[in-house]
């Protein structure tokens, strides 16, 4: 079944509807808005800024902005999911207490929220209401379609006030020995890092940790390294009116020729063009 997309021109607000027997997603990536990932059947595998988890029918996945993620097969490859990204002015504009009803996204990286099955009949009538205004188009459908995500956000939000952080275990002893790695790199991606130190320090063998790098990240070990160290550059970019090549060995770079290289690659854009006025 061909996947159903839109997007607004503001490009704050957009989603994705699939239906598929099977679908790895090549690479992690990342992006400036939440997305709110509902699976409506099936089960997937989500690598999540440190650790692979495994996604049942009927859970709501919201992901902050920036934050390195991948879905891919899971024990049941077959599935249909909704993916809505969007922007922070759009979560609750202007209403009295968003901020409150937010509170449980706050500081998260990600959060999960597993639906009983009546709290799943809410959730898929909202996502079956966001795919039929977007698939239909009448006037006001974008309005309409917004509307009922925020209902889901809520929805998802008031879940989590009320009963706390839900954690689904590791696929496998193997995924979480990477996860590990990868929780150091996260926390380290300033240093000299590179495989073979990380498979002294974490007790593998350098094939090993190499192969099973990529199998749970969808990176290749200094694939990873590099997209974390662009990531924190974009946010110094943004946020501080530092020197590029103060920048770039802040974040772990040897030569400002090298971090250029490496950002363009990762971005599509110099590092410049992240460069806001102060």
């Amino acid at each position: 079944m061909e996947d159903l997309t839109y997007q607004n021109r503001e490009g704050t607000f957009s989603l994705t509807h699939r239906q598929a027997l099977s679908h790895h997603m090549a690479k992690s990536h990342f992006h400036p808005t939440y997305e709110i990932y509902y699976l409506l059947s099936g089960k997937r595998e989500f690598f999540i800024r440190d650790r692979t988890l495994v996604i049942q029918e009927g859970d709501v996945m919201i992901v902050s902005p920036n934050v390195l993620h991948r879905t891919t097969n899971a024990a049941e490859p077959q599935h249909e999911r909704l993916i809505v990204n969007i922007h922070r002015e759009l979560m609750l504009p202007g209403q009295e207490g968003g901020r409150e009803v937010l509170a449980p996204l706050s500081g998260a990286d990600y959060r999960i929220v597993r639906c009983s099955l009546q709290e799943r009949l809410y959730a898929d009538e909202l996502a079956r209401g966001i795919i039929g205004e977007v698939q239909r188009k009448e006037p006001g459908f974008e309005m309409f379609a917004l509307t009922l995500a925020q209902q889901l956000l809520l929805f998802s939000c008031r879940r989590m006030a009320e009963k706390g952080e839900e954690q689904p275990e590791y696929p496998s002893p193997m995924h979480e020995r990477i996860s590990a790695v990868v929780r150091h790199i996260n926390e380290h991606y300033m240093e000299e890092l590179s495989l073979q130190l990380l498979a002294e320090r974490f007790f593998i063998s350098p094939y090993y940790l190499s192969r099973f790098f990529k199998e749970v990240t969808g990176f290749a070990f200094v694939e990873y390294v590099n997209s974390v160290r662009v990531k924190e550059a974009m946010k110094l970019l943004e946020e501080t009116n530092l020197k590029a090549s103060l920048i770039a060995r802040k974040v772990g770079f040897g030569s400002v020729t090298h971090f250029g290289r490496v950002f363009r690659q990762v971005t599509g854009h110099p590092p410049l063009f992240y460069r806001k006025p102060m």
